[in-house]
């Protein structure tokens, strides 16, 4: 596939032009994809790239049973607020690398995301992923900017490794793992982690729409939800362990989960038991919690918080219904830091599972490929469906 002609080795970088608030002086807002746009964390995503600041929604794309119809029409709006008025009349486009825009979010069910998201990474789209599909891929950077920005240093290895012109593939994790994560690094940073043990209580959004069948949950509980806890025992070893210029070396850290479904709507609740590799009384350990703050280049990207733990004192709290929101979102809840009998610390902890683990993060992510000027510019209608689909 030929790149887009540029002064930038072929390819144009908006990040590079002059005369902007956008990062770098970049004229022009990243055009921006949603594949998956029907589902729960697609409409996620369209209504956070509503007035976006840096991205604007330009094209969406689902199964072959809304293709061709407006927006509006093929989906089946569960949120709040309205669809908003730059998506309603977009024409849903069938899962074919051909989109007018410069990247993609994959918000694809994992029966199709895998096979989807490298046709777009090949066809030269950087592909931002909420799927799980490549998560644990040993060149694809598993990504939660506050804890291993570093780890997009993999993306060169793996355009080389795969072929890929110009498009790579960057993954956030599952949702319950995020919450957890975003905990454990500056317990991690501060005083070092040998073993984690988990308890989740997950809301029903997490298992999409229509998900779990109203009489099996109502005034219920169910203590397992397929492939999640080997998720929670996975995942966060590569977000906590290091990218060593060739490959991604795990943390080494002892991780047991349970992972259950609750009837809740919104809010994923998990209860953690933490074993530290260095003495720390409860004072300290808040202070890290509390203290946890981003760096410029985080703080300035829209989606972020400057400090993604938020730390309550309430015997009761976090609650989903009272304390989701916190960051708008993108905020982990922290309550009852105390002494664990077994190991260490025992904590609660709570976050917004479509926002902060799901929409919001692939969201956060594009930001910073777009803050570092990874995200460039493209212009597919110049180019014939056969340079677009087969790469050189």
């Amino acid at each position: 596939m030929r790149a887009p002609s540029s002064d930038n080795g072929g390819k144009r970088n908006p990040a590079e032009l002059p005369g902007s608030p956008l990062p770098g002086g970049a004229t022009k807002k990243w055009r921006a994809g949603v594949l998956g746009a029907t589902g729960l964390v697609g409409q996620r995503l369209v209504k956070l790239l509503a007035g976006h600041p840096w991205f604007e929604l330009t094209e969406v794309a689902a199964s072959e049973r809304s293709s061709g119809k407006n927006y509006s029409e093929a989906v089946r709006w569960h949120l709040d607020s309205p669809i908003p008025e730059a998506a309603r009349c977009l024409v849903v486009k069938s899962l074919d690398p051909s989109l007018e825009c410069d990247f993609v979010f994959s918000a694809l069910d994992a029966s199709v995301a895998g096979g989807a998201e490298e046709d777009f990474a090949h066809a030269g789209y950087p592909v931002v992923s909420n799927s799980k599909n490549h998560r644990m891929d040993p060149d694809v950077p598993l990504l939660i900017p506050e804890v291993n920005a570093a780890h997009l240093d993999a993306i060169h290895a793996q355009q080389k490794n795969r072929g890929y012109d110009g498009g790579f593939i960057v993954t956030n994790p599952n949702c319950s793992t995020t919450g957890l994560v975003l905990v454990l690094k500056p317990l991690a940073d501060a005083f070092g982690l040998e073993k984690v043990f988990v308890v989740t209580m997950q809301a029903v959004s997490g298992a999409g729409y229509p998900g779990v069948a109203s009489m099996d949950i109502h005034a219920n509980v169910i203590p397992f939800i397929s492939g999640e806890e080997e998720k929670m025992e996975s995942e966060p070893q590569k977000l906590l362990g290091k990218w060593d210029g060739a490959r991604f070396i795990n943390a080494g850290l002892g991780l047991s989960a349970h992972c259950n479904r609750v009837p809740v709507l919104e809010g994923h609740l998990e209860c953690i038991s933490v074993s530290l590799k260095k003495i720390a009384c409860l004072k300290e350990v808040r202070e890290a919690l509390r203290n946890f703050e981003v760096d410029a280049e985080l703080a300035s990207l829209p989606s972020a918080v400057r400090h993604p733990v938020v730390v309550l004192d309430g015997d009761d709290r976090p609650q989903p219904r009272r304390d989701v929101h916190a960051g708008n979102g993108m905020a982990a809840v922290v309550g009852r830091v105390r002494e664990c009998p077994l190991l260490d610390i025992k904590l609660t902890v709570l976050s917004h599972n479509l926002v902060r683990g799901a929409a919001g993060a692939a969201l956060l992510n594009a930001e910073l490929l777009a803050a570092r000027g990874l995200l460039y510019g493209r212009d597919v209608s110049s180019r014939s469906a056969d340079e677009v689909l087969a790469p050189e």
